[in-house]
């Protein structure tokens, strides 16, 4: 651990993640750091083009192929909005039961909202770590990622335009942790908040998209997306590999309680109904009357089970730091409350849309180049 400029401390144990401060383009023109080019990315970055899609090209998504009608046609299934689990909206909703629906898909377009601000985020950051990292091989690979993260915000803008003329405001839980995230100097906090929790976020929710939404559109969309996303978590997991049996215990501490903050911000506060109060406005429920019965029902027992199911997103964030050895026994215990770390040692390194990715590469492949459709996926896997 060095400190840098500011007095910034940045947690470097491999070349391959040295970095130096974003205004610091002089130690680009350094001849020497072009000699000495990683080739710990190069399988990823060789990768692109045979899992290339365009959200502009009707023969990867055509936005336009299938209607959708936001009064009669439910975009998602009951069980995957938590505000209908409580009294005071069940019971709102049978009294005004031409509502229902809409509200229902109201959900949806604040949820398909949040994954478009979170692309954004992905985008910009991944933009970041281009100004900071010296090693051209990981430069390189954070440029791939910004184009790539680049046409997701076009593909979600794409839908939500499709099915609700515009997207809603980036709930403030969310967007406070990703101005931080992107803002922040130290490439550790940018890796582990955004490679590995938000995009362990991302990857939770689009597996349940893909699994349980009744919008074919949406399943298409989120199926072209983890196509890349399977190769964005191999990144934060070559640094973890890389970084975390090598740090001291403080370091480990301050990386570990880094992730707790977090996962944490994220678990109690991301779709909390404070976080879309105009929606529960709007259709005459009181905002705080929902929060009431959130409180009754969002227990930690609750909670538990919920993350019984793999495609759990909060599950999905621990398990991501579970396999990168960022958890230990100082913050097990709290994590612990809501997840059976046996099961994750029972499923191995598997994370969940593994296999969603994998059949979308096969697709992809058919539409592009006509390559073997085994040989992408195997690089994805390895």
């Amino acid at each position: 651990m060095a400190d840098g400029e500011n007095g910034i401390r940045q947690i470097t144990k491999d070349n391959v993640y040295d970095a130096v401060a974003p205004t610091d383009f002089g130690a680009m023109l350094d001849i020497e750091r072009h000699m000495t080019r990683s080739d710990a990315f190069d399988k990823i970055i060789s990768a692109t083009h045979d899992h290339f899609w365009d959200p502009l090209d009707k023969k990867y998504i055509d936005f336009d192929a299938e209607p959708w009608d936001l009064d009669t046609q439910d975009i998602q299934p009951d069980e995957m909005v938590p505000a209908l689990q409580t009294d005071y909206v069940r019971e709102h909703f049978e009294k005004h039961p031409e509502q229902r629906i809409r509200f229902k898909n109201e959900i949806a377009r604040w949820s398909m909202s949040a994954i478009l601000h979170g692309e954004q985020g992905a985008l910009n950051l991944s933009a970041s770590l281009c100004h900071v990292l010296r090693d051209p091989g990981a430069q390189e690979y954070a440029a791939n990622q910004t184009r790539e993260e680049g046409r997701h915000v076009t593909a979600f803008a794409k839908y939500i335009r499709a099915r609700w003329g515009s997207p809603l405001p980036c709930g403030q839980t969310l967007a406070t942790l990703l101005q931080e995230i992107v803002h922040a100097p130290e490439v550790y906090k940018k890796i582990i908040g955004m490679q590995m929790l938000v995009e362990g976020l991302a990857m939770g929710a689009f597996a349940t998209i893909y699994q349980r939404w009744n919008d074919p559109l949406a399943r298409r969309l989120t199926q072209l997306v983890m196509t890349d996303e399977a190769f964005h978590h191999k990144f934060g997991k070559i640094w973890a590999d890389r970084t975390i049996p090598k740090l001291t215990p403080e370091e480990h501490n301050i990386v570990e309680d880094w992730a707790a903050h977090c996962f944490q911000t994220l678990l109690f506060n991301l779709v909390a109904p404070h976080q879309m109060k105009e929606i529960y406005t709007r259709f005459g429920l009181d905002p705080e009357l929902v929060m009431e019965g959130f409180q009754k029902v969002a227990t930690d027992e609750a909670r538990r089970e919920q993350m019984k199911e793999s495609t759990n997103i909060f599950r999905v964030l621990v398990k991501t730091l579970w396999n990168a050895g960022i958890i230990t026994d100082r913050t097990a215990p709290f994590y612990a409350m809501y997840v059976n770390f046996d099961e994750f040692k029972a499923e191995g390194d598997e994370m969940v849309g593994d296999a969603i990715a994998e059949d979308g590469i096969k697709y992809l492949q058919t539409i592009n180049f006509g390559v073997d459709t085994n040989a992408l996926a195997r690089v994805a896997a390895e």
